[in-house]
């Protein structure tokens, strides 16, 4: 039985995984036509197993009742299901244990019932106007968008030569390629994934970048022909995209800014002099940046207003000097502000708005936030948020100087016999047909992320460095971090949940230093608003809500209003054995070894983490919530890297224990440049963004005035 619609013993599993009360029961909720279209695209192979998983069902309902699952009453059925979800049952059901295989048809049914309902479930989005969730305010609807050809250059019409190549398009290669070509310089942009319209980037709830569920999404490579390798204590492992150990960055034009959150924090003095602050703790390899806080405030200025920033700085503790406020005034607060605030009065904490590259006004020929509920994780559909792809590339195209290649990798930087850079090595893939090329350039900028620009410099060996390019001092790829969330969510009385997005709009940075005995700390905010998935899979894996049944389905009812989060990302120590090495089998679609994650996270972090989850906790008592519960969010085993990724090929004073200096030139190469998170000697206690842009805007008009200096190649005409 290949239609799933049409199996009844399904059908009647379905709804005791979501029984009808005085709302629908899952398959009234469409759950039975996601589920036939699920395995019908993204699980096809797994149909089998599924089936001969309800054949087994049936088995064990006649061995019990002498009676069809469907035909026995709804306390049997229950009983059933629980025993086999336990375990409880002498049937031997070969290689898929009854548990497992009911436990993945628990998690599709609701994934079904709490998705989008353009994935075939939730029609009509009843489990949204259940749990009290939208993504519109109500006669609110997202604007017109003339979809436009995007501005691409053809594989076969690309220069065979530039002033500079930029592999990468998100945060730093973005402001790169924009900064190069209005400085004059003809530049190739080089992306490893597609041109998406904001159309391309629907808010499907299960293809998140916030919520790893297997799916290939969008924004990120497909899973076949991208693996990477996860060494775990049982040993190493394959990994895909959307398995969270592969550690997913978005591969699209705009890269990251594409999904991100846009929380827009500068690093504050302190986090430039971490080493000298806090000492350097057994077992890591903490640091100072080799500039300050004064060097970078600059390129934060420029960068909060060339790409418009949102917020109010006054009452931002640590924060260092600046030279003026955001040109844009903060968004509009949301339902939980009201009761965090007196909490945080209580507490004596100072707090202030969250700035955000999202404009809160019209902006830069983009209109305002329509306060939806779907922005962490997914594009925009009106544009609001601030991206590369929707900002500085456009500027670059705009020059006539600016060629941007999608769908294109880059496989090697490329040297000479005197192991000067001259370039980098591209492939792609046309109709089928694997196409290489290099291109020739006066200087190199990578921006593809911290672990493929790590990746992409050990794949670049020459005679002089036989193990990667700034790689003699074993130095690319290590210190690997991302940032381990702590925080605590929260249940209170009367609903404080009303979705006006983006979320985050309270924050109070008391705890980012000076706490006692603690290495560092976090800002803590009030989280973006909470996908109706998201909870349910958050809180069902804490088993503070039942997984399935009526008691699941009316928990979610009672809780979703009456919920909110605190949480902040966790300042980490750099630990030297938290690396990117290229695997020695593993290899991509195009034959290049792969990046092997390796390493995990410093025990300080465990320890500041815990810290700043009992301050979240505190926070939430304080603001009268009547349940708290503390929470880290951190990977069981590995690198945290799957958010916010940096530090595989920090800045220094000293080639023996970093790969770039203050400008974020490679030891050794005077035409090499670094300009994404991997600079980063420490990530901060706050969202990493707005340092990557800035460092780009530093470290790229660093670039341009040496290619103008050097009169190499005169700055080209606008063709």
């Amino acid at each position: 039985m290949n239609d799933l619609r049409a199996h009844p013993t399904l059908r009647a599993l379905v709804d005791r995984v979501i029984p009808a009360d005085d709302f629908p029961s899952g398959w009234e909720a469409g759950v039975g036509d996601f589920l036939h279209g699920i395995f019908e695209r993204d699980l096809r192979g797994r149909l089998p197993s599924l089936l001969a998983g309800l054949e087994r069902l049936e088995e064990e309902a006649r061995a019990r009742h002498a009676l069809p699952f469907p035909n026995l009453g709804g306390e049997a059925q229950d009983a059933l299901i629980t025993d086999l979800l336990a375990g409880r049952t002498a049937a031997e059901w070969g290689d898929t244990p009854p548990g497992a295989f009911l436990q993945t048809l628990v998690r599709l049914t609701m994934q079904g019932f709490y998705g989008d309902p353009d994935n075939g479930g939730n029609r009509d989005g009843v489990a949204w106007h259940m749990v009290g969730y939208r993504v519109l305010p109500e006669g609110v609807e997202w604007p017109e968008r003339e979809r436009t050809p995007a501005p691409v250059t053809d594989w076969h019409a690309a220069r065979d030569h530039y002033d500079a190549v930029v592999v990468g398009s998100g945060a730093g290669g973005g402001v790169a390629a924009c900064v190069l070509a209005e400085a004059g310089h003809r530049v190739l942009l080089v992306e490893r994934g597609p041109w998406l319209a904001s159309g391309d980037l629907r808010p499907d709830h299960l293809r998140s970048q916030r919520l790893a569920l297997g799916y290939d999404q969008p924004a990120g490579p497909p899973a076949e022909g991208n693996p990477r390798v996860f060494a775990g204590a049982a040993g190493d492992v394959t990994v895909f995209p959307g398995d969270p150990r592969w550690n997913n960055n978005a591969m699209t034009v705009g890269g990251g800014t594409r999904v991100y959150g846009a929380q827009a924090w500068r690093l504050c003095p302190e986090d430039f002099k971490m080493a000298s602050t806090y000492g350097v703790p057994e077992g890591s390899s903490l640091a100072d940046w080799p500039l300050t806080y004064e060097d970078l405030e600059p390129d934060y200025d420029r960068a909060e207003w060339e790409l418009g920033v949102s917020g109010d700085p006054t009452g931002n503790v640590h924060a260092g000097p600046r030279r003026r406020g955001y040109p844009m005034p903060p968004l509009p607060p949301n339902g939980s502000v009201g009761v965090l605030r007196q909490g945080a009065e209580t507490l004596g904490l100072r707090t202030s708005p969250v700035p955000l590259l999202i404009n809160s006004v019209p902006f830069s020929g983009r209109g305002a936030c329509l306060h939806c509920g779907a922005c962490v994780g997914f594009g925009c559909p009106g544009e609001f948020k601030t991206d590369t792809r929707n900002s500085v590339i456009p500027r670059a195209v705009a020059t006539g100087r600016c060629d941007v290649l999608v769908g294109v990798q880059a496989e090697r930087v490329v040297t000479d016999e005197g192991g000067r850079v001259t370039g980098v090595a591209l492939v792609t893939e046309v109709n089928g047909e694997v196409l290489r090329r290099t291109v020739t350039a006066d200087g190199v900028l990578l921006g593809a992320g911290a672990i493929e620009t790590a990746r992409l410099l050990l794949n670049s060996p020459s005679a002089r460095e036989p193990n990667g390019l700034g790689n003699n001092h074993g130095q690319v790829g290590r210190n690997l971090q991302g940032h381990v969330y702590a925080g605590a969510f929260a249940v209170f009385d009367e609903p404080v949940q009303d979705c006006v997005g983006p979320g985050p709009s309270l924050s109070t940075n008391d705890h980012r230093h000076g706490n006692t005995g603690i290495l560092g700390g976090a800002m803590l905010a009030n989280d973006f608003v909470p996908m109706p998935l998201w909870v349910y899979t958050m809180f069902s894996s804490l088993s503070a809500l039942p997984a399935w049944g009526l008691a699941s389905k009316q928990g979610m009812r009672a809780l979703y209003s009456r919920l909110a989060l605190v949480f902040g990302p966790v300042q980490e120590v750099p630990n030297p054995e938290s690396r990117v090495t290229l695997d020695p089998q593993v290899r991509d679609r195009f034959g290049m070894p792969v990046a092997r994650l390796s390493g995990g996270l410093h025990p300080e972090d465990h320890r500041t983490a815990r810290f700043v989850s009992e301050r979240a906790a505190e926070w939430m008592r304080a603001s009268g919530a009547t349940t708290v519960v503390p929470l880290v969010l951190a990977p069981p085993e590995g690198p945290s890297a799957g958010q916010h990724q940096a530090g595989t090929c920090r800045m220094g004073s000293d080639p023996a224990t970093s790969v770039t200096n203050a400008w974020g030139q490679v030891w050794g190469h005077d035409n090499l440049h670094v300009v994404d998170g991997s600079l980063h000697v420490t990530n901060g206690g706050v969202n990493p963004v707005l340092t990557i842009l800035a460092l780009a805007y530093r470290v790229s008009g660093h670039v341009a005035r040496l290619l103008a200096a050097r009169g190499e190649v005169a700055p080209t005409a606008a063709r």
